[in-house]
């Protein structure tokens, strides 16, 4: 009988398809805070909304600070959360299949429990891992640590779905097999990244799960 593996899924990129959303939105609030960075919404991929406070606007006032965590959180409150293609048909395959499901995203807990709630999913994780719950964000392993420790699993007895370097580096760095979504980045860029490189799930079966 073959040993099944825990999947650990990040969020965005993964299950939803956000990351063009994100792009925009941070590219936007780049040029409008003047940080003088190109493809900034690249730069942030995968990191914690504090973290990029603390490592982009601590120059500025308290208040532009909190202007921008406001605006950020409104801006997720209220976005779209479109499925990746297949992704929610995969999970539940996934949990017919008794296989044990982590989330690990570094978004906040409200914005994965709209989508929670809005898919449906609410028996499909066994646990959920968000920035609320970490004090460093990917690439940090931190993240997926926790989440092996919630199921009492070995690291390298988990499976990582990730679209972001930094996500892919947290997966790694944390002793996880992954594997890559080219939802956000190029297939060439990640194939020596991780261990597959898929487009999404929508053609991905119960077998390749388990040959991965």
């Amino acid at each position: 009988m073959t040993l099944m593996k825990t999947a650990l899924f990040d969020f965005d990129g993964v299950i939803v398809d956000t990351e063009p959303i994100y792009d925009l939105f941070w590219n936007e609030a780049a040029q409008r805070y003047n940080l003088g960075i190109d493809n900034f919404a690249e730069l942030i991929k995968g990191t914690t909304l504090p973290y990029l406070l603390e490592t982009y606007f601590s120059k500025y006032p308290k208040e532009i600070q909190q202007k921008v965590c406001h605006e950020a959180t409104t801006f997720e409150s209220k976005m779209d959360l479109p499925p990746m293609p297949g992704s929610i048909e995969f999970l539940r395959l996934l949990k017919d299949q008794k296989v044990r499901m982590g989330l690990v995203t570094s978004s906040d807990l409200a914005k994965v429990n709209r989508a929670i709630e809005m898919y449906q999913l609410e028996d499909l994780f066994d646990t959920i891992v968000t920035a609320d719950r970490i004090t460093k964000g990917k690439p940090d392993p931190m993240c997926y640590l926790l989440a092996a420790s919630d199921l009492a699993v070995s690291p390298p007895d988990c499976l990582v779905f990730e679209d972001s370097f930094a996500g892919i580096q947290a997966g790694t760095a944390a002793g996880m097999r992954v594997i890559g979504l080219s939802t956000t980045n190029s297939p060439e860029s990640l194939k020596d990244k991780v261990y597959k490189v898929i487009p999404n799930f929508s053609e991905v079966s119960f077998d390749d799960f388990l040959q991965w």
